[in-house]
């Protein structure tokens, strides 16, 4: 099973997406939107950046 994106309205009633990988592990969660277009835009936006993302590591405190 590939990674999905879920798309849902929070209790108060803003849209949120989380990433679930295959086995079902919510792997990202996304912030609140006010609407569902701007939600799927946030997905969108993920989808074409995450890709060429750098991984930074921040010193531990």
């Amino acid at each position: 099973m590939a990674a999905k994106f879920e798309v849902y309205t929070d209790k108060a009633g803003k849209y949120r997406f989380r990433l679930k990988a295959g086995n079902g592990q919510i792997i990202a969660v996304g912030e609140a939107y006010e609407t569902h277009a701007a939600c799927v835009n946030g997905i969108d936006s993920i989808k074409r950046n995450a890709a060429d993302a750098k991984v930074v590591e921040l010193a531990h405190a």
